[in-house]
């Protein structure tokens, strides 16, 4: 069953690699998710070895294969789907396997096995999936929570200012495979970044850099994220000028910044009225 949901194309050379999982979709607030798989994938230079099988665990209909067709002639056809990623070496500083995917419209159990039994073939001992959400929170915050699976592994987190997560309701493919990864006897942390709900439609790269540096901190891998914190105090500045020229955001702004002060602050609770930025921003040329 397992060759048959994943296409291996070489088996790479690893010991007690960390799993890094970024998945688009639902828990992709801000591309905080898909966005640093993507930048891992990058900076440390990642190459991919394997691939599921979207046909088992897609909808096609839902997230549709993007096609490339130049002078009538069809170049490549790309549906959804996951791939593996394997870095390591001594520029990195420990071996990893990074999968970036969609979140699977279908046969979730099936899905999550997959990746657990390529877990257990490449020696993974540690599961890290990342995801982002919405929250009332503000720009200038770099919150993120946690839900780890053991007391243990969540004290690690807490001394680097990371909050327990505390939540009911509707879940991602995250929880999943932190319930599935438990009964394996793999050690696995859900880490969430808060993204404010007023940016949407907007890269949140502070919360990019901020969630790699606590990542490759604690995973003892090298990352560079410098290029991360630039990238968003460019943009800051020019969200601040659009919050100045608004007054209906200074109004929100202002009121989630006296209701966390005045320990009013209830996270994952958003206001019905959503303000989206790229509004206001300039489309690019």
């Amino acid at each position: 069953m397992y060759e048959e949901c994943i296409e291996l194309d070489y088996t790479p050379d690893l010991k007690e690699p960390l799993f890094i999982a970024g998945f688009d979709g639902w828990g992709n607030a801000l591309d905080i998710s898909i966005g640093l798989a993507d930048y891992l994938i990058r900076k440390l230079g990642a190459k991919p070895f394997a691939k599921i099988n979207p046909d088992l665990f897609y909808r096609f209909d839902d997230k549709r294969p993007v096609v490339n067709i130049e002078g009538g002639l069809l170049k490549n056809i790309n549906p959804p789907g996951g791939l593996f990623y394997a870095a390591g070496g001594s520029m990195v500083g420990r071996d990893i396997i990074i999968l970036r995917a969609m979140e699977p419209h279908l046969r979730w159990f099936r899905f999550i096995d997959t990746i657990l039994t390529l877990c257990d073939r490449s020696g993974v001992k540690t599961i890290i999936s990342l995801g982002g959400m919405y929250d009332n929170v503000l720009h200038t915050d770099t919150i993120i929570s946690a839900l780890a699976s053991s007391e243990e592994l969540l004290d690690e987190f807490k001394k680097r200012k990371v909050s327990p997560i505390n939540y009911k309701g509707p879940g991602a493919i995250h929880s999943t495979i932190h319930s599935e990864a438990h009964k394996r006897g793999l050690e696995s942390i859900c880490l969430w970044a808060h993204c404010p709900y007023y940016l949407q439609g907007t890269t949140h790269f502070g919360l990019l850099s901020h969630m790699g540096t606590l990542l490759s901190e604690w995973g003892g891998f090298n990352l560079e994220t410098e290029e991360l914190a630039v990238t968003w105090r460019e943009l800051s500045k020019q969200i601040q000028t659009i919050i100045d020229k608004n007054p209906e955001l200074q109004g929100m702004i202002r009121d989630l910044r006296k209701a966390k002060v005045g320990g009013l602050w209830d996270v994952q609770k958003t206001q019905k009225k959503v303000i989206h930025l790229e509004d206001f921003l300039k489309p690019r040329q």
